[in-house]
C-alpha cells in the first residue's frame, strides 16, 4: 500500500498464482501459538467521537502516497470518527468544492488514514479486524502493517486489501527487498459475493518464518522464506498497523460516473494477541463471571469438569467451580478445562461447554473493556439463552448485541 504497486491487477494475480504454487517447509516454520489479547479497540465511543488518541495517530496530506492516489487524508472527524453503534467509520468523501491541494491539483476527494505508530508495535501474533469494506470503482481499503520507514527493507504485510472493480475479492501480501510493488508474494480469495455486504473477520497469524492469512477463520494463503525465491525474509522484528480507505491509484484505478460517494469503511474492532512458544505458563489468578443481566455467575455444573459439561448460570458462590482464569494461550479455564463452543462449531445458538484444552483456536475467548465475552474466532458472543434467568440457564454463542444477557463483569 506505500509504493507504487500494482501496476496492473494482471501483474498481481500473476504472483499470487505463483506463489500458490511454491512449496513451502514446514521445517524452517514455528507455527503460531496464539495467547492473549495484547492490545485492542472496540470503537465503543459515542457518535461522532473521535479515534482514541492514545492508540492511533494520522497520516495526513495528498502526495499521491507512492501510487498516484487521488484522495488527501485528513484528521478530520468528517473523514474518521466513532459512529456511536461499536464501529470507526473511516469516510471517503468528493470534495465540492475543494479546500486542499493534492500532487495532482486541487483535491477532489479527502478520506482517512491512521495507524498506531509511536504507540503500539508488536513481534509476532495474531492481527485481526472486523471490516465492513466500501464499494465502488477506485475505491481502496486496506488493513496492514509496515516494519518501519525505510520501505521495502523494512517490510510490509497486507492483512486486507480490496479493490472496488473486484468486490469480491480479499488480497493478502507481503513486500520486502527484491519482492515489492508488483512483485510482491501473495494469495487471495474470492466469495461470490461482494465483501462489502457484511462484515468480514480478517486476520493474519504471524510467527517465526510463517504467517498465515485467515478470511472469517478459514485460511487462504501462507508464505515462508522458501515462498520468496531467495530473497531476504524481513518479518522478523515489530510492525505496527495501518487502516485506510484511498481514492484512486494504479492498481484499482479512478472513480468515473458510476462511483458514488461518500463511501465509508466500517470497523467493529482491531484485536492483536500475543505469539508464544508454548512454555509460558497459563497465569495465576481465577475470578468468578458474574451475568450484569441475572446477577449469576457462568457455572460448572456439580462441578464436575467432565468433558462436554454445559455450562450453565447458578447464583454466585464462591466455589472452584465458578473460578475462571484467562491464560496466556487465550484460552478461559475452569478445574483445568477449557471453555469450548459445542462440536468445535461457530453459528449462532452453539451451546459452551467445558472441554480438556486441545490448543484448538476455537477455544480462544476475550472479554472486551464493553463487558463482551467474544469466541475469537466465531467473533460471537457469549449469551445467556432466552433471556432466562433463573438458576440453570444456558449458555450459547449468538451475535454481538450489547445486551444484558451477553454482559459479564469479573467478580
Amino acid at each position: 500500500m506505500l509504493k507504487t504497486r500494482k501496476l496492473l491487477a494482471a501483474a498481481l494475480v500473476a504472483a499470487c498464482l505463483t506463489a500458490g504454487l511454491v512449496s513451502t517447509s514446514r521445517n524452517d516454520t514455528a507455527e503460531a501459538a496464539i495467547g492473549g489479547i495484547t492490545w485492542q479497540d472496540e470503537f465503543n465511543g459515542s457518535a461522532g467521537a473521535p479515534i482514541d488518541s492514545a492508540k492511533w495517530k494520522f497520516d495526513i496530506g495528498g502526495s499521491g502516497w507512492g501510487n498516484n492516489e487521488q484522495q488527501y487524508y485528513t484528521n478530520s472527524t468528517s473523514n474518521v470518527s466513532q459512529d456511536g453503534q461499536g464501529h470507526l467509520a473511516i469516510t471517503a468523501r468528493r470534495e465540492n468544492p475543494a479546500n486542499y491541494q493534492c500532487h495532482y491539483g486541487t483535491c477532489q476527494y479527502t478520506s482517512g488514514r491512521i495507524l498506531t505508530a509511536d504507540k503500539f508495535t508488536q513481534r509476532y501474533g495474531r492481527f485481526e479486524a472486523s471490516i465492513k469494506v466500501p464499494k465502488g470503482q477506485g475505491i481502496w481499503p486496506a488493513f496492514w502493517m509496515l516494519g518501519g520507514n525505510n520501505w521495502p527493507t523494512t517490510g510490509e504485510i497486507d492483512i486486507m486489501e480490496n479493490v472496488g472493480n473486484q468486490p469480491n475479492t480479499v488480497y493478502g501480501t507481503v513486500h520486502g527487498p527484491g519482492y515489492s510493488g508488483a512483485e510482491g508474494i501473495g494469495g487471495n480469495r474470492n466469495i461470490g459475493t461482494p465483501l462489502s455486504n457484511a462484515f468480514h473477520n480478517f486476520a493474519v497469524e504471524w510467527s517465526p518464518n510463517l504467517i498465515v492469512w485467515f478470511l472469517d477463520g478459514s485460511e487462504y494463503f501462507r508464505v515462508t522464506p522458501a515462498s520468496l525465491g531467495g530473497d531476504q525474509w524481513v518479518f522478523d522484528h515489530a510492525f505496527f498497523m495501518i487502516l485506510n480507505v484511498a481514492v484512486g491509484g494504479y492498481w484499482p484505478g479512478y472513480p468515473d460516473a458510476s462511483t458514488v460517494f461518500p463511501q465509508t469503511m466500517l470497523v467493529d474492532y482491531v484485536r492483536v494477541s500475543a505469539w508464544t512458544d508454548g512454555t509460558t505458563p497459563p497465569p495465576s489468578g481465577s475470578t468468578a463471571l458474574r451475568s450484569n443481566f441475572s446477577n449469576r455467575c457462568i457455572d460448572i455444573p456439580s462441578g464436575n469438569p467432565v468433558d462436554g459439561a454445559r455450562l450453565q448460570m447458578w447464583d454466585c458462590n464462591g466455589t472452584a467451580a465458578q473460578k475462571w482464569s484467562f491464560a496466556s494461550d487465550g484460552t478461559v479455564r475452569g478445574l483445568g478445562k477449557c471453555m469450548d463452543p459445542a462440536g468445535g462449531a461457530l453459528a449462532n445458538g452453539t451451546p459452551i461447554q467445558l472441554v480438556t484444552c486441545n490448543g484448538n483456536p476455537v477455544q480462544r475467548f476475550t472479554l472486551s473493556a464493553a463487558g463482551d465475552l467474544v469466541n475469537v474466532s466465531a467473533n460471537r458472543c457469549v449469551d445467556i439463552k432466552e433471556w432466562n434467568s433463573a438458576n440453570g440457564a444456558q449458555l450459547q454463542l449468538w451475535d454481538c448485541g450489547g445486551t444484558s444477557n451477553q454482559k459479564w463483569t469479573k467478580a
